[in-house]
C-alpha cells in the first residue's frame, strides 16, 4: 500500500507541477514549459531568416506532428512515467541505496561550476552511448526508427522519438549520475536548456558548423548526415551520434561529414514510404513486425 501511495502521490504531484508551469505559478528561471516554447520560437525564427534548404517550406512536412511530440515527450509522458520512477527510487531507498551514499564524487566536494560542467559531460556521454546502442541493436532500432522517420529536418524534429526511448535513456543517465556525482546540480535547469537549444539547432533548417568548435559541439551539418537515408557502406549502423558534444564522435571515430554543402539529402531509412505516418501508428511501432520491414 505504501508503494501505491508513492505512485499516486508522485503522479498527482507531477500533474500539479506541469499545471503550475502552464499557469505561471513557478519562477521564470524554472519554467520548462514556456522555456521550451521560447527556445522553439527563437530557433524557428532562425530557420525563417536563414534557411539552408530553401526549397523546404516554413511549415515543413510533419511540422505539427513534431510539435505535438515535443510536448508529449516533455510533459505528458513525464506525468505517466513519474510514478514508476518514484516507486523504484523508494525501493532503492528502502535498501539503503541513495544517490549520496554511492557517489564517487559528491557535489559538495567540488565547486558548483565544476559540478554543473561534470554533470553536463556525464549526461551527454551516456546519451551518446545509448544513441549508438539504439542504432546497433535491431530490437532498439525498431523504436528509434520513429526519430529517423523525419523526412524534412526542422527544430521540432529534435523531440520526435518513441516513448520507449525514455525507458532506455532515463535509467542509464540516472545510474551514471548516481555513481559519479550523486545528484543533479542545483542549477540543472540551465544545463537542460543549453542541451535543448543545441538539439533544436542540430535539427533546424539552418547551416551551422561552429567553426573550430565543431570538434566540441554538435551541429546541424553533422546531424543532417546522421539522418541521411543512404549511409557509407562501412557505416551501416550510422554516423554522427552526438547529442550536444561532437567530441565523442571524433574520439570514437563515428564522425562523417561529406564535402558538399547543399544539404539536399534524402532522409530516413529503407522502407520509410510504408512507415506509419501518424502519432498513434508510431506510438505502437516497434512491438510487432510491420509491412515496412
Amino acid at each position: 500500500m505504501e508503494y501505491v501511495d508513492v505512485f499516486t502521490g508522485t503522479l498527482v504531484g507531477t500533474m500539479n507541477w506541469v499545471w503550475q508551469l502552464i499557469t505561471f505559478s513557478t519562477d521564470w528561471d524554472q519554467n520548462y514549459f514556456y522555456g521550451l516554447i521560447i527556445v522553439s520560437l527563437l530557433v524557428w525564427g532562425l530557420e525563417i531568416m536563414f534557411p539552408w534548404r530553401r526549397s523546404q517550406s516554413l511549415i515543413r512536412k510533419d511540422f505539427w506532428l513534431d510539435g505535438f511530440y515535443m510536448f508529449f515527450n516533455f510533459f505528458i509522458f513525464s506525468i505517466v512515467i513519474s510514478g514508476f520512477y518514484a516507486v523504484i527510487e523508494k525501493a532503492f531507498g528502502g535498501a539503503g541505496i541513495t544517490m549520496d551514499s554511492i557517489a564517487l564524487l559528491p557535489k559538495d566536494s567540488i565547486p558548483l561550476w565544476a559540478f554543473i560542467l561534470l554533470f553536463f559531460i556525464i549526461n551527454d556521454f551516456v546519451q551518446w552511448f545509448t544513441h549508438v546502442m539504439l542504432h546497433k541493436f535491431p530490437l532498439l532500432w525498431k523504436f528509434h526508427k520513429v526519430h529517423h522517420s523525419i523526412e524534412e529536418m526542422g527544430f521540432a524534429g529534435h523531440l520526435r522519438y518513441h516513448w520507449m526511448e525514455n525507458l532506455f535513456y532515463k535509467p542509464l543517465k540516472t545510474f551514471a549520475v548516481m555513481i559519479l556525482v550523486g545528484a543533479e546540480p542545483e542549477h540543472a535547469f540551465f544545463v537542460h536548456f543549453f542541451s535543448i537549444t543545441i538539439g533544436h539547432l542540430n535539427h533546424a533548417n539552418v547551416r551551422i558548423t561552429w567553426g573550430p568548435l565543431k570538434y566540441i559541439f554538435n551541429n546541424s551539418v553533422m546531424h543532417l548526415y546522421h539522418h541521411a537515408k543512404v549511409l557509407p557502406a562501412d557505416r551501416a549502423n550510422g554516423v554522427n551520434f552526438a547529442i550536444s558534444l561532437s567530441i565523442w564522435d571524433y574520439i570514437f571515430k563515428k564522425n562523417y561529414i561529406p564535402q558538399d554543402k547543399d544539404g539536399d539529402y534524402a532522409l530516413g531509412f529503407e522502407g520509410i514510404e510504408n512507415y506509419p505516418k501518424g502519432f498513434f501508428g508510431q506510438l505502437v511501432s516497434g512491438f510487432k513486425k510491420e509491412k515496412y520491414e
